[in-house]
């Protein structure tokens, strides 16, 4: 049986070092940014109001989402503004130094370049752009960084094929991995193995979003079609016990974002996530924002949530921090030095 939870201040996990797995650019802008860049793109239309306590107010209703689908419509507010490279540049530094901010030492980011090529800019401008503003933050503070590609479900396969060729070009040049994203219903991750199949043998990184608002099933076809060594989000898992047991067994980490998960609906609050569950059946598990300005987070107000909500004890918390480190995509020796200066600070 597991220890009950015992306190753990906001101030504690803020001092924590931290990576994050599992981090949307175009979902993770600064208000006043948003408002800046509508504005001075003369793109003012695309927010109902510049005002920030008005807009701020007005996000509040993300969190009556009635679908992932749903929840995902609110990126038409945001990625029309990201359509320079100035405005991609900004938005990758300001990320990065955001997370610096709250002791992220490593930070994965993630987006799909061909949604920020509506007015004109090439799948390599976008791509350089945010790039360009990851290293100047890596640079100006110390974090370090890392660029996943994005496929989508709703797209045709030979997008998701391109953008898999645009993320094996960059493999030495900053991007990590290749994932598939987008609403779940009707799109499942077989319908892209093409772009998979090329990630792979190219020695890309994979990850899948999966078993978000779909079924096990998704989870599999994430894992066994596709190839996926992490799974984003994954909170249906439960419901398929021998595939649960397959991820203890062979240690495959789940980043699970917890507020995203309560937005979109796939768990009917945080007290119901499933997360302590996974954490004690042996399931390495990851906390990530999803989307910091859409669920108004951070990554220590996610791991506060899933102490004081899920449940999760100090030496579970601990744990969850650690493996953030330990299944970053990174070079074995890299993570491990990584999460050894990690465990010298939070123990």
């Amino acid at each position: 049986m597991s220890e009950s939870p015992s306190p753990v201040s906001r101030e504690t996990i803020l001092a924590w070092p931290k990576a994050e797995l599992h981090c949307h650019l175009d979902g993770s802008l600064r208000l006043e940014t948003l408002i800046d860049l509508a504005v001075s793109d003369g793109k003012s239309s695309l927010l109902p109001t510049t005002d920030r306590e008005a807009l701020e107010e007005f996000l509040l209703q993300i969190d009556e989402s009635e679908s992932l689908e749903a929840y995902l419509s609110w990126f038409s507010h945001t990625i029309g503004v990201l359509q320079t490279k100035r405005a991609l540049r900004r938005a990758a530094l300001e990320l990065a130094l955001d997370a610096h901010d709250e002791n992220v030492r490593y930070l994965e980011v993630r987006f799909s370049p061909i949604l920020h090529t509506t007015e004109g800019l090439t799948l390599e401008e976008v791509n350089d752009a945010v790039l360009e503003g990851l290293r100047e933050a890596e640079t100006s503070c110390g974090i370090r960084t890392g660029l996943i590609i994005c496929g989508l479900r709703d797209r045709l396969e030979s997008a998701s094929l391109r953008l898999a060729e645009l993320a094996v070009a960059y493999r030495k040049k900053g991007v990590i991995g290749f994932d598939l994203a987008g609403g779940e219903a009707g799109n499942p991750p077989k319908h892209h193995l093409a772009a998979f199949y090329h990630a792979r043998n190219n020695l890309l990184n994979l990850t899948v979003h999966a078993g978000e608002s779909w079924g096990p099933d998704s989870i599999e076809q994430a894992l066994f079609r596709c190839g996926a060594h992490r799974i984003g989000h994954g909170t249906s898992l439960y419901r398929n016990p021998d595939l649960l047991r397959y991820f203890v067994d062979h240690q495959i980490p789940l980043e699970i974002c917890p507020t995203s998960n309560v937005q979109t609906q796939v768990v009917p609050s945080l007290e119901e996530h499933p997360i302590a569950r996974y954490v004690r059946t042996g399931v390495p598990v990851t906390v990530s924002t999803d989307n910091r300005l859409f669920s108004r987070t951070s990554v220590t107000d996610e791991l506060l949530k899933v102490h004081q909500h899920c449940g999760l004890t100090l030496a579970e918390l601990k744990n969850v921090v650690l493996n953030s480190f330990r299944h970053a995509f990174l070079p074995f020796e890299e993570r491990s030095a990584l999460v050894r200066d990690a465990e010298s600070q939070i123990s």
